[in-house]
Formats: structure tokens, C-alpha cells, sequence
């Protein structure tokens, strides 16, 4: 069956100048087994680094829960108990040994937002640097130096709000440089049309690390203290570092124990997808419509995704009045739902391009359609529902998972229009997208404050105005 998308002819100067070369008919080479193989090796160990990274970045959203006096946040929030309690009693005491701090919503929202202001920083220094000497070294140190900082976050705590705000932003620097890294390696590994699912499998490790922490953390301040959740997630950073050297080259002709067969297959399958061209072409680039179509749906997708995966604790906690360890396990299932739909989508677009025949094109915009549309509905319908905690829960949950549509549209569409020279050897193009994708939370966690109500829910700096429309 042949998709008649595929064979629509280019209707203005976008498409048929900025066609990908992936979207070029060209041979195929007979592919590899994947069972074994190095790529998937290299796959499954991006998936736990991206699981290390973001159990290290969220870790903090439950735990300052249970780090801060419950007093000093009812004073700010006027509305918090508009909901009744409901908890069920649970027999085991709450451990209350950890230290409390009196730090208002303004001075934890400075906590949370600080992770973003190193974050950003080492974007483009980050592709420039994987450009040089590879994206193993440079995602392995980033990944190490965040959980190294991580293990001293309660010293920091201990020392006040400003050196846990400066300790959070250096952390932010050592993950800005792993997703530009990290795509560096997978343009010298990915072949076009196992792209999709390769590049799944690898960041849907982000979302399963959120599904594991959030609950975990839950669970270790509950009957331990708030402190161990940094040195555990810390340690287990470390952990991964020594597998992640160990084990992973930057390119197929430099892994030790890579088959020759797979070897070549990866080669000549992206021979064609190669640029001669050794310079970054700025201007092109800032004139490319498809390029400021993925600056936009990035900053548009993630000001939702990580508004929410900082602040759902805190959500969870003031608003639907959930203690310490239901809310990790509540605020988790949105993410379950969403590393599902990740890992299930880079199959189904994979498979629509190699076996049905649709084109890239057609399968990135379907993808990104449903993985932006879908999460608006529902996120806005759960702004509506007042204190149904089951329908509050499912809303989030069916919102963050149809979210998972976008790991194989908008996400991956760098690889696809950028030739892999200027990803090998300009890095900036890849450092410039990505970039584009975390201005927003730079950006909407700038000290934030939760203003909710039994009708529509919204985050706002403002704190002398209700955000509620009943």
C-alpha cells in the first residue's frame, strides 16, 4: 500500500526547497539485526542516562515538599483549603526527622526556576564542544557533574536560599549540554529510517526516570527523610557514568567490538545524507521556514511540559490536598502514560515511512499535530473540574501522554532537514533548536506562585488577583 502523501508534488518554494534528504528517494542498504547490536546498545544506554538526568532534575519538585514548613505556604496560599482533605489514613507515621525551612512560595519558586538558569546557558557551547571532541565524553561529564552537585544539595540547603539556587543552576549547566551531545552521537549512528525509533527509545528514558522518581522520592521522604532523596539519585548517577564510558564510542569506526556488517550498514545508509558543505550557513538557516517551525512548536510544547513536570507536586499538595507519598505516585502517572506513547509512537512512525510508504513529512506533521492538540484540550478541560481528584488525575495523565506524539514529530526534525555534516561538524544548528526549547521554562518558572481554585487553575506571579474563571 502506497500513501498518496507521499506522492503529492511540492506546492510552493518550502517544501521543495527545504525537502530533507532522508525524504529523497535513494538505495537502501539491507539492515542489521538490531538484536545485539551496537546502535541499540547505545540506545538503551542514552535511555538510562536520560533516566539518570531526569530523576536528578525532578527530584527536587517532591522533596521541597516535604523540605518546607506547611505553615509558611498556607500563608501565601489563600485558596489551598477550598479542597477537603481526603487522604486516607495510612498506619505507618510520616518521618518528620528531616529539617524544615520557612521559605515562602516567591523564595521556592527561585529554587525550582534555578535549575533553567544554568540550564540555557550551556546550550550552544554545548553543541560546539560535541562538535570537537564528540557527544560521549561531553553527555557522560554533564550527566556525572549534575549528580556529583546533587549529592551536596543538603549541605546547600543547610547554608540558605542562595547557595541552593547557585547549586541548582550549576547543576543546569552540566544537563544543558546532554541533549546537544546526545544528538551529535545519533547523527553518526542513526540510520533515516530506524531514526524514529532509535531517537524514542534513548529520551524516552527522560520520562520513565520522572515515573520512577517522582513515586520513589514520595516514598523515601516519607518513611526516611527528605536528604536521601539527593544522595541516592546522586549515587546512582555516578553509577552510570562508569557503564556509559566503559561501553559507548562516538562513531561506528571507533567502537571496539561493533560487527563490520552493522558497521557498514550504518555508513552507507547515511552516506547520502551527507553535506559537503563545511561551513554553517547562518543566513540560510534564519530564513528557513522549517527551522522557525521548530523553534516554535518547541517553545509552544514545553512551556506546558515542564511548567507541569516542576510544579505538579506542589499542584497535587496545596491544591488536591494529597500527602507526601500519594502525591510522588499521582504526580507519576502522567509520565508513565507519556514514556508509553513515546516508545509506541517511534514504532508507529517508523513503520508508516519504512513499510507503508508515507513520507517524513507528512509522518513529522500527523505526529506533532496530535502531540500538541491533544494535551491542550485536556490540560484546559482539567482547569474546569474544580476538586474531582480522579477526573483531575486522568485529565493530567490523557493531556501528558498524548504529549508523547511529539518524540517523533517536531522533537527529531532537526536530524531530518539538517545535512549530518553540519551536525558533525556544526554542531550550532542542532545547539540553536534546541536552545529554542528551553527558553520557556527559563522563562515561566521565573519565581512562580500556584493561585488555584474550583475552577480554572492557573500559575501566576501575580498575587494580588485571582487566576480563576468559575
Amino acid at each position: 500500500m502506497k500513501s498518496p502523501v507521499s506522492d503529492l508534488a511540492p506546492s510552493d518554494g518550502e517544501e521543495g526547497s527545504d525537502r530533507t534528504p532522508l525524504l529523497q528517494r535513494s538505495p537502501q542498504a539491507e539492515t542489521a539485526p538490531a538484536c545485539c547490536s551496537a546502535r541499540y546498545n547505545l540506545a538503551f544506554l542514552s535511555f538510562f542516562g536520560f533516566f539518570v538526568l531526569y530523576s536528578l532534575r525532578v527530584n527536587l519538585s517532591v522533596a521541597l515538599v516535604d523540605m518546607v514548613d506547611s505553615n509558611t505556604t498556607a500563608k501565601d496560599n489563600r485558596t489551598s483549603y477550598e479542597c477537603a482533605e481526603h487522604s486516607a489514613p495510612i498506619k505507618v507515621l510520616h518521618n518528620q526527622t528531616g529539617k524544615k525551612y520557612q521559605w515562602d512560595a516567591e523564595t521556592q519558586g527561585w529554587i525550582l526556576g534555578s535549575f533553567f538558569y544554568g540550564y540555557i546557558i550551556t546550550q550552544i557551547p554545548g553543541g560546539y564542544v560535541a562538535s570537537k571532541s564528540g557527544g560521549k565524553l561531553l553527555l557522560g561529564f554533564g550527566i556525572l557533574g549534575t549528580a556529583v552537585f546533587t549529592l551536596f544539595t543538603p549541605l546547600a540547603a543547610d547554608f540558605g536560599v542562595g547557595a541552593l539556587v547557585a547549586l541548582r543552576a550549576l547543576e543546569g549547566l552540566g544537563e544543558g549540554v546532554t541533549f546537544p551531545a546526545m544528538h551529535a552521537m545519533w547523527s553518526s549512528w542513526a540510520p533515516p529510517l530506524e531514526r524514529s525509533k532509535l531517537l524514542s527509545i534513548s529520551y524516552a528514558g527522560a520520562q520513565l526516570g520522572t515515573v520512577v522518581s517522582l513515586p520513589l522520592s514520595g516514598i523515601i521522604c516519607y518513611y526516611m527523610d527528605w536528604t536521601y532523596v539527593f544522595y541516592f539519585f546522586g549515587i546512582v548517577g555516578i553509577i552510570w557514568f562508569i557503564l556509559w564510558i566503559c561501553l559507548v564510542s562516538d562513531t561506528p569506526e571507533t567502537h571496539k567490538t561493533i560487527s563490520p556488517y552493522e558497521k557498514e550498514y550504518i555508513l552507507s545508509s547515511l552516506k547520502n545524507q551527507l553535506s559537503s558543505q563545511k561551513s554553517v550557513p547562518w543566513i540560510p538557516m534564519l530564513k528557513s521556514l522549517p527551522l522557525w517551525s521548530i523553534v516554535v512548536a518547541h517553545f509552544s510544547y514545553n512551556w506546558t511540559f515542564y511548567t507541569l513536570l516542576t510544579l505538579l507536586p506542589t499542584y497535587m499538595k496545596e491544591v488536591l490536598r494529597f500527602n507526601i507519598q500519594e502525591n510522588g505516585f499521582l504526580s507519576a502517572v502522567p509520565y508513565l502514560g507519556c514514556w508509553l506513547c513515546m516508545i509506541l509512537s517511534g514504532q508507529a512512525a517508523d513503520n508508516l515511512r519504512a513499510r507503508w510508504n508515507f513520507s517524513t513529512l507528512w509522518v513529522r506533521r500527523v505526529f506533532s499535530l496530535i502531540g500538541m492538540i491533544g494535551p491542550a484540550v485536556f490540560l484546559v478541560a482539567a482547569g474546569f473540574i474544580g476538586c474531582d481528584y480522579s477526573l483531575a488525575v486522568a485529565f493530567l495523565t490523557i493531556s501528558t501522554t498524548l504529549g508523547g506524539f511529539c518524540s517523533s514529530g517536531f522533537s527529531i526534525n532537526h536530524l531530518d532537514i539538517a545535512p549530518s555534516t553540519l551536525l558533525e561538524n556544526g554542531k550550532l544548528f542542532s545547539a540553536l533548536l534546541l536552545l529554542s526549547m528551553y527558553l520557556v521554562p527559563f522563562s515561566s518558572h521565573y519565581s512562580p506562585k500556584v493561585k488555584c481554585k474550583t475552577g480554572l487553575s492557573v500559575i501566576t506571579e501575580d498575587t494580588g488577583t485571582e487566576g480563576t474563571n468559575k
